[in-house]
């Protein structure tokens, strides 16, 4: 699809609501998601950018469609992004019948990954969810549409850092309630300073991790020790480039030759290495689950089987495994009664030491009753939008999910009204 270049020049006109309403990431990936035909769609955005005053809910729901749709599309979804946020900065998208919780999100642009999936987990309330874009030229936030509740929503990468560090700023003074008013902590949350974060829990293995240049690995083919480089390093290696995310460029690395190939064919300038563990279960399968904290208490999002070492849900083949969904099916259906207490102790302890309202983990189970940590995120992709005649026991379960994290904000907001009016009486 190509746009017509006027689409990316100078800032037009202010468009005339306050807070612009959009469709939102939810309703356009489930689309994506399911195959749906987006042709309708495209054409009404479209239309909506003809000027002479273009719609920026519009374009920033075009944005969002290029993006779903990835490779080329993706990078034209990104600047029809950038464009719709200097035209506004406040969008609102509306849950249900849009009578509930008003919820404001600091955002940043990005891809899908770039904010915790705010749109996601209010699927099936009423709630308003009001996206308020910033970043690292951001001086001010004095002109924030009415809320209840607020939440820093922008995860960590090298991309969000400087941003992440002026909200930390910005937000020192914060008087309302807000989730995740923590924003120089989650840019530290990097995978090498995860790693340490966890490194003296005993309920938790989060494996050494170091984040080293390409002249760093080259030494280890001249002859310097792997140990040189950083505690606990040693063959299998797994590498994973700085910035990635769902396993882009990541490989296990052997020995030697895998490096010297690594080199030869990778231009990434720098990579976190960790030792690759074997988390294979009895069954010869590698399993891996997604838990989301909210407040402490840990929620199930998925889980996923595959006989390759790298698992995501969407390469795990789960939709032609019966036996792998009857295994996540049972692992939801009593996650509360099992998962979640043989490691409470683990749960208890990353709340503890992480300190957020609101973050997610890809683990797995170590044979010696340890939780073997992967990642630790914010911005983790948390959905509801599996076939539900493939998948109809997740309905439950993400039901579950997203009405602890509606009640959590809406905990808070409810503190903040019972201190106003008690202010005021």
């Amino acid at each position: 699809m190509q746009l017509s270049s006027s689409l990316y020049g100078p800032p037009v006109p202010a468009w005339p609501d306050a807070v612009p309403t959009c469709l939102g990431p939810s309703a356009i990936v489930r689309l994506a998601y399911a195959g749906a035909d987006r042709a309708d769609l495209t054409r009404s955005l479209v239309a909506r950018l003809q000027g002479p005053l273009i719609d920026p809910a519009a374009q920033l729901d075009l944005a969002t469609l290029l993006m779903a749709q990835g490779g080329d599309l993706a990078l034209e979804g990104r600047i029809l992004q950038q464009n719709a946020v200097r035209m506004q900065r406040s969008y609102q998208i509306c849950h249900g019948r849009g009578t509930g919780l008003r919820i404001l999100a600091f955002v940043t642009p990005g891809d899908f990954m770039a904010n915790t999936p705010l749109d996601f987990l209010l699927e099936g309330s009423d709630a308003v969810l009001i996206l308020h874009f910033v970043d690292a030229t951001t001086q001010r936030l004095d002109d924030l549409p009415p809320h209840d509740v607020a939440f820093m929503a922008i995860g960590e990468s090298p991309e969000n850092a400087r941003t992440l560090l002026v909200l930390a700023g910005l937000l020192a003074g914060w008087r309302r309630p807000i989730f995740n008013n923590a924003a120089a902590l989650i840019a530290s949350l990097t995978r090498d300073r995860v790693s340490q974060l966890l490194a003296d829990e005993a309920s938790l293995y989060a494996p050494p991790t170091h984040q080293l240049t390409r002249d760093d690995l080259a030494q280890v083919l001249s002859g310097l020790p792997l140990s040189a480089l950083g505690q606990g390093l040693r063959f299998p290696l797994i590498l994973r480039p700085t910035g990635s995310h769902a396993g882009a460029g990541m490989q296990r690395i052997t020995g030697l030759p895998d490096l010297a190939h690594w080199l030869a064919h990778s231009a990434a300038a720098s990579v976190y290495v960790a030792p690759f563990i074997d988390y294979r279960g009895a069954d010869g399968l590698y399993t891996k689950q997604r838990i989301v904290l909210i407040k402490g208490r840990a929620f199930a999002s998925h889980q996923a089987s595959s006989k390759h070492w790298m698992v995501h849900y969407l390469n795990a083949d789960m939709a032609e495994n019966p036996a792998r969904r009857d295994a996540e099916a049972a692992w939801m259906q009593r996650f509360d009664q099992d998962f979640a207490r043989r490691h409470a102790t683990a749960f208890a302890a990353l709340y503890r030491l992480v300190g957020l309202d609101y973050f997610g983990i890809d683990c797995a189970e170590l044979p010696d009753g340890r939780l073997l940590v992967f990642e630790l995120d914010v911005a983790m992709i948390v959905h509801n939008m599996d076939d539900p005649a493939i998948f109809p026991y997740k309905q439950p379960a993400m039901r579950k999910l997203f009405g602890g994290f509606l009640a959590a904000l809406e905990a808070a907001a409810q503190i903040e009204a019972v201190a106003v009016g008690q202010k005021h009486s």
